[in-house]
This record gives C-alpha cells, sequence and structure tokens, in this order.
C-alpha cells in the first residue's frame, strides 16, 4: 500500500488530516514474544486473553465472523442513529472484506443439526442479527486469504492519507486551541471539558524516537484503539478519575470517573468433538441464535502432529497428534456482568492495564449460560451428528472430546458447576462473538 510507512522514516512533528498506527502481521498461534500480532495478557478474574497488536487489528487475528448488530443494540444505546448512513456504513465495509460461500461439509451438517434442536427458522445468509439458524459473512476469502480492516484503507483518499506502522500512541495531546503549524507544545487543562480540544497524539517508533501529530483546522482525532486500548490512553492522557489518575501522578486533565468501568466480554463455554474422521477446516460461517440471549458458533481445524499449544485454546498436558476436531461455542449475548480497567503505573502503553470482567457476576448471565449448555446438549443428540460418534472397545458409539465434555445429567449439575468451572476465555476485541471458552 502506497500510504503506508515505517514510523521511523516520518519526521518527529507533522500536521495530519487522519492518523492511525499498529504493528505488522504474523500468526496468530506466535508465542507473544513483544512482537507478534497478538498480545497476550491474563485478566485478573484469571482469563487468558489476547489482544490486536497489528495493522488492522483485531480484525487480523480473529475468526472473521461477520454478522449486523441487533435493533436492540441501536434502540438502547441512547445515541440518535441515522438508519441511511448506517444501512450505507455496513455496505461500504461489506463490499471490500466480507464475502459468502459454500459452507464446508461440517458448517452444512451443524447447521442441519441446529434446526434439529429447534435454532430455527432456517434464514439462510443473512449478515443481520435475526433469530434461527443461518449463513454468515466471513472475512475469509474462499482459497483461505483473510481480508481484514486494514484493507478498508485502500477505499480511502489515499492521497490524504499516512498510516505509521512498527509505532505506539503514548498519549492524546489536548488544548483549548487549535494549534499552529509552528506549534510545538501542548496546553493542558483541568476543567470543564467543553474547554478542551484532543489536538494531536504523542507516538512512538521502534526506534525509542518520540513524534507528535497534530490535526489542522476542524480536523478530529479519533480513538480507535478497542475496548480496552481505548481507555488505557485516556487514562494515560489524564482523563478519568482523579483520585485514580493522582495516585499514579498522571496530570489531571478532564475529571471522568466512569473511563475504565463497565468492562465486560461476552463469556462463551466450548466442547471440542475429535472426528473419527479426516475434516477439512473452516471458519465461522454458520450460527444459531436463540431466543435466550445465546449464540450457537462453530468451526472445524486440523491439528498437526507438531501442533504448539498456546493461550488456554487447549486444556493443558495435552499434546493431539494429527486430529481433525470440531468445536462447538455458545456464547452469552449481552452480558449484565461488568468489571474494570485500570493501570499499574504512568509508564505508558506498553505497561499492560488491568483488567476485570466479574463474568456471571448477575444471576441472570448465569441463567442464561445454563441454557445455553444444555442447548448445546440439544445438538449433540440430533441425528445429524451421530456420524461423529466413535465407537469405543466395547462396540458403544458415543461423542470423543477433548478435553472436558457437558455435565452427564445436566439437571442435577449447579449453575455454578455448569458454566462457571474452568472458565477460560479468549477475547478477541472488535470482533467479541469470536472468543473461545472451555468447561
Amino acid at each position: 500500500m502506497k500510504s503506508v510507512y515505517n514510523a521511523t522514516d516520518l519526521p518527529a512533528k507533522e500536521l495530519y488530516e487522519v492518523f492511525s498506527t499498529n504493528g505488522t502481521l504474523t500468526n496468530l498461534v506466535q508465542e507473544d514474544n513483544g512482537k507478534t500480532p497478538a498480545q497476550r495478557f491474563r485478566s485478573e478474574d484469571g482469563v487468558a486473553n489476547a489482544r490486536g497488536r497489528i495493522l488492522g487489528g483485531s480484525s487480523m487475528i480473529n475468526i472473521g465472523f461477520c454478522s449486523r448488530a441487533e435493533d436492540k443494540f441501536y434502540r438502547e444505546s441512547g445515541i440518535p442513529w441515522d438508519k441511511d448512513l448506517v444501512q450505507k456504513a455496513y455496505q461500504w465495509v461489506e463490499e471490500t472484506i466480507v464475502f459468502q460461500y459454500n459452507l464446508s461439509i461440517w458448517l452444512s451438517i451443524l447447521k442441519q443439526a441446529l434446526l434439529e434442536a429447534a435454532v430455527g427458522p432456517d434464514n439462510g445468509f443473512n449478515l443481520n442479527h435475526i433469530v434461527g439458524t443461518k449463513a454468515i459473512g466471513s472475512t475469509f476469502y474462499e482459497k483461505g486469504r483473510r481480508h481484514g480492516a486494514l484493507e478498508l484503507l485502500n477505499r480511502g483518499e489515499l492521497k490524504n492519507l499516512q498510516v505509521a506502522v512498527e509505532a505506539s500512541v503514548e498519549g492524546i495531546i489536548f488544548s483549548n486551541s487549535l494549534p499552529s503549524k509552528d506549534q510545538v507544545s501542548c496546553t493542558f487543562l483541568y476543567g470543564n471539558l467543553s474547554s478542551l480540544t484532543a489536538i494531536g497524539v504523542i507516538y512512538s517508533d521502534s526506534k525509542g524516537r518520540t513524534h507528535q501529530a497534530f490535526v489542522r483546522n476542524k480536523g478530529e482525532v479519533i480513538l480507535s484503539a478497542g475496548a480496552i486500548g481505548s481507555r488505557q490512553l485516556l487514562l494515560l492522557s489524564g482523563v478519568g478519575s482523579v483520585p485514580d489518575l493522582s495516585s499514579l501522578q498522571i496530570p489531571v486533565v478532564h475529571h471522568n470517573p466512569y473511563v475504565g468501568k463497565f468492562m465486560a466480554d461476552n463469556p462463551c463455554n466450548n466442547i471440542n468433538i475429535v472426528v473419527p474422521f479426516a475434516l477439512d477446516p473452516s471458519v465461522v460461517q454458520a450460527v444459531g441464535i436463540t431466543s435466550e440471549f445465546n449464540y450457537v458458533e462453530t468451526l472445524s481445524y486440523n491439528l498437526p502432529f507438531s501442533f504448539p499449544i498456546y493461550f488456554g485454546l487447549f486444556p493443558n498436558a495435552i499434546s493431539p497428534l494429527n486430529t481433525s476436531l470440531a468445536t462447538i461455542a455458545v456464547k452469552i449475548q449481552g452480558p449484565l456482568s461488568s468489571g474494570s480497567l485500570r493501570l499499574t503505573s504512568f509508564s505508558g502503553v506498553r505497561a499492560g492495564p488491568i483488567v476485570r470482567f466479574n463474568n456471571f457476576n448477575n444471576p441472570i448471565d448465569l441463567a442464561r449460560c445454563v441454557k445455553g449448555v444444555r442447548k448445546d446438549g440439544d445438538v449433540l443428540k440430533t441425528e445429524a451428528l451421530e456420524p461423529f460418534k466413535t465407537r469405543d472397545l466395547q462396540g458403544r458409539e458415543s461423542f470423543m472430546f477433548l478435553g472436558p465434555s457437558l455435565p452427564k445429567n445436566q439437571p442435577n449439575e449447579s449453575e455454578s458447576t455448569l458454566c462457571a468451572r474452568g472458565l477460560n476465555l479468549i477475547i478477541i476485541e472488535a470482533f467479541p462473538q469470536l472468543s473461545f471458552s472451555f468447561v
């Protein structure tokens, strides 16, 4: 892309109309060495996580599930949405990075199993959020190539666009007046938010050099660092709770006690079926949406002999041989439980914040999870999945699981055991539909 530059090649100070940063593309399963696209951390409540650390964000490391928001989101957001513009925005994105192609064998069978398990009606291919079973869009092309959000840059006005890679934004520059071309410093104000203006950002390149990027008149600083990174940048820039910022000796720009609060993610529970025959890999392209606020998603993949196992994707001490697996995941939609994010120090963005999600703190979330996991059990009882059972030495047929399976006597299992036991999520920002967990 002609508009992409290494941050070390850019001047120490320059005016920009638009500015963004990210990293370089590698592979999701690589161990985190500080430069890989997936930045790993563990939440305060013990949940393993991964954040996108690459140009295109987490759209470059997730499983490519693409579905539009539900109508309830717009009604309850408190924002006066222009529905026509929303529709055009969806189409603009979908024309570039969202694809439809024929379902694989596993996805077709699982779609039939969902319908047998009363997750209906069959909605065919549909990008809208609608109760029932449907095929969805994917950011993977039919030949397996990923098309992440970075490709949307190609649809912009490239003459007005510069993208710096291998760079990290360290903070937002605030002032009560717009900068002139020769401005060399910024003013931090502690007062009314209406008197503050975001006029630029401070960022560093891979050689440790500091840069300042300012917007021109009527320009805007768009903060799009994800659910975790955006909050972290606001706090590091002095927007947050006065007691919290002062305790870390961060100059206060504006007091807002809600920055870092209400952190939530969609917990989900997975089962991994060991398939008794070779199965082609597939990404999430079929989904069941129930009326009980749950999604049922699935994908299939092969594990070669030397496959490296990282960040809780599979249980500890398990090293599968060349095996085909089919994963069925139940995810809670719009959890009511929430936690918080706070800084550990004023040492910059590379010092990850402390995050807590408090999954299942709200009993309604736990009740929804129980219904979702039991729907998983209904799916396993369908005729469509009979060919995926394995025959044991006594000739009995049953499913073989990699890791934990569903409880055999679901009605007698406590809710906490059924859903919260062994919770280990992988959180993929921007596409929360694609997070994973095991029970």
